[in-house]
C-alpha cells in the first residue's frame, strides 16, 4: 500500500481504520459480542458462550498476528501504545483493570459496547461515553495553562517507580528466548490460539451458535486487519518507502508546508483496536473544532463503530431511545465511567485494547490486564448479587468477603453470609 503524498497515505490510513469499524460495531451489535455480558454470563448463570467467542475472537488475533509478523507483514514491535514496552508497569496494568472491570460492570458495558449501544440510541451510554472521554484526554494531555495531567497528579509519583525493566521487549517470545523472539513468539501464540481454539470449539453449545461464532471471528479478524492496514501504509518519497511515522519525523525536510501536518507522530504508528483512549482523542478532537490535526486511528475508530452499530440498528429495527431507569441506575454508570476511564488509559487499555489487541502481542501486560479486568467485573457482579439476595442483612463488607471466598481468594470460614 504505497502512495505518492502524505495526504494520500493518511487518508487510506484514516477511512481503512473507519470501515473496520464499521464493520465491528455492525457485527458486535447484532451477534450482542460483549465482553462485559460474557462475564456476567459466566458468574450468574455458568453459561460460557460468550466468554468462549471472547476467547475465539482473541485467539484469531493472536494466531494471526504471530504468523504475519513472522513473515514481515505487521509490526507490533512498534505499536501505539507500546505494548511490547521494556517497562513492565505492573501495577497500572492490575490496578487500572481492576478499575475498569468494576466500571464496566457498574456502566453496563466496556467501552466498546458503551459506543455500540449509543448507535442503538442508548444516551446513557453517551454520559458514560462523555465521562470517559473527558478522564482519558487529561490522563494524557495536560490542563489547559499546565503541564500536569491527572496522570502525573494523581499515579506518577507512587505507581510507576514499581515498575520492572524487563529488557528490550515484554513479549514472551523475547522473555523465553531473546535470541531467538521471533521464533519464539510464533511457536508461543501458536500454541496458545490453538489451545483456547479448541477450548472454544469443545463446546457443542458454542458450536451451534451462529452468532457466537460470527462475533468472536470478526472481531478477532478486525483486530488483525487493522494490525495489517497500519503497518503497511507507505510514502513514496523520490524512491525511499517511508511509514507515515517515519515521514513525520523528516516533514521539515520533505513537506513543503505544515498543512497536513498531524499534531502527533506517534498515532500514526502500527496498531489496532482500543477505545478509551480514542474516546478521549475523540472529545479533544471535538472541543478543537474538529481540526485534521487532531484526527487519528482511534477517532475514526470511535465513529466506525458508531456508526456501524447505527446502521445495523437500523436495517434490523432494534433502534430505540433508552435513559436512566431511576437515580441510583445514574449514579452507578457515572462512577462506572469514572472508574474507565482512569482505569482504561492506567492499564493501557481495555477488553478489546488489552484482551484482544495487546494480548495478540504476547505482551505480559496485557496478560496481567486481563486478569484483573475480569476479577474486577466477577467480584463486583458478585457482590451485587449478595447484597440483593440479602438485603438489608449484607453489608458491603461482608458481601465482598462472601464474594472472595466463592472465589477461593479468602478462606470459607471468613464468610459471614451463607453462599447462594
Amino acid at each position: 500500500m504505497t502512495f505518492e503524498s502524505f495526504i494520500e497515505a493518511q487518508s487510506f490510513f484514516l477511512w481503512a481504520t473507519f470501515g473496520l469499524a464499521l464493520v465491528m460495531g455492525a457485527v458486535v451489535n447484532k451477534t450482542n459480542f460483549c465482553t462485559r455480558g460474557a462475564v456476567s454470563d459466566m458468574v450468574n448463570m455458568g453459561d460460557l458462550g460468550r466468554f468462549r467467542a471472547w476467547l475465539l475472537a482473541l485467539a484469531v488475533a493472536v494466531i494471526g498476528v504471530v504468523v504475519l509478523e513472522s513473515l514481515g507483514k505487521v509490526s507490533p514491535g512498534n505499536a501505539f501504545p507500546p505494548y511490547r514496552g521494556g517497562q513492565l508497569v505492573w501495577a497500572e496494568n492490575l490496578l487500572g483493570g481492576l478499575m475498569f472491570g468494576i466500571g464496566m460492570t457498574l456502566a453496563s458495558g466496556c467501552g466498546n459496547k458503551c459506543l455500540v449501544r449509543i448507535g442503538g440510541g442508548n444516551i446513557k451510554s453517551i454520559m458514560v461515553m462523555l465521562v470517559i472521554g473527558v478522564i482519558a484526554w487529561f490522563m494524557i494531555n495536560p490542563f489547559p495553562g499546565s503541564d500536569q495531567t491527572l496522570y502525573t497528579v494523581l499515579f506518577y509519583d507512587w505507581i510507576r517507580p514499581l515498575a520492572v525493566d524487563v529488557g528490550a521487549s515484554q513479549d514472551l517470545g523475547t522473555l523465553v528466548a531473546a535470541e531467538s523472539s521471533g521464533m519464539a513468539r510464533l511457536v508461543i501464540g501458536g500454541i496458545l490460539g490453538l489451545l483456547l481454539l479448541v477450548y472454544v470449539f469443545k463446546s457443542a453449545d458454542f458450536r451451534g451458535s451462529f452468532d457466537n461464532i460470527l462475533g468472536g471471528l470478526v472481531v478477532g479478524l478486525i483486530v488483525l486487519g487493522a494490525w495489517y492496514v497500519t503497518s503497511n501504509v507507505q510514502i513514496d518519497a523520490d524512491g525511499d518507502l517511508l511509514s507515515l511515522g517515519s515521514y513525520y519525523e523528516e516533514w521539515d525536510m520533505l513537506a513543503d508546508s505544515d498543512e497536513g501536518r498531524p499534531a502527533q507522530g506517534r498515532p500514526l504508528s502500527p496498531q489496532s483496536f482500543t477505545f478509551i483512549s480514542p474516546m478521549g482523542q475523540t472529545v479533544g478532537y471535538t472541543a478543537a473544532g474538529f481540526d485534521r490535526a487532531l484526527l487519528t486511528f482511534g477517532v475514526m475508530a470511535f465513529l466506525g463503530v458508531v456508526a456501524g452499530s447505527l446502521l445495523w440498528s437500523l436495517v434490523s429495527r432494534s433502534f430505540r431511545f433508552e435513559w436512566f431507569s431511576s437515580f441510583g441506575d445514574f449514579v452507578n454508570h457515572l462512577v462506572g465511567a469514572i472508574l474507565m476511564g482512569f482505569g482504561g488509559v492506567l492499564a493501557l487499555g481495555c477488553t478489546v485494547g488489552q484482551a484482544i489487541t495487546g494480548i495478540s502481542t504476547l505482551a505480559v501486560g496485557s496478560f496481567l490486564t486481563f486478569f484483573a479486568i475480569v476479577l474486577g467485573a466477577a467480584l463486583t457482579m458478585k457482590v451485587q448479587y449478595y447484597r440483593m439476595v440479602y438485603e438489608e442483612e449484607a453489608s458491603f463488607a461482608k458481601a465482598l468477603v462472601a464474594s472472595l471466598a466463592d472465589m477461593h481468594l479468602l478462606p470459607n470460614g471468613m464468610r459471614k453470609l451463607d453462599k447462594v
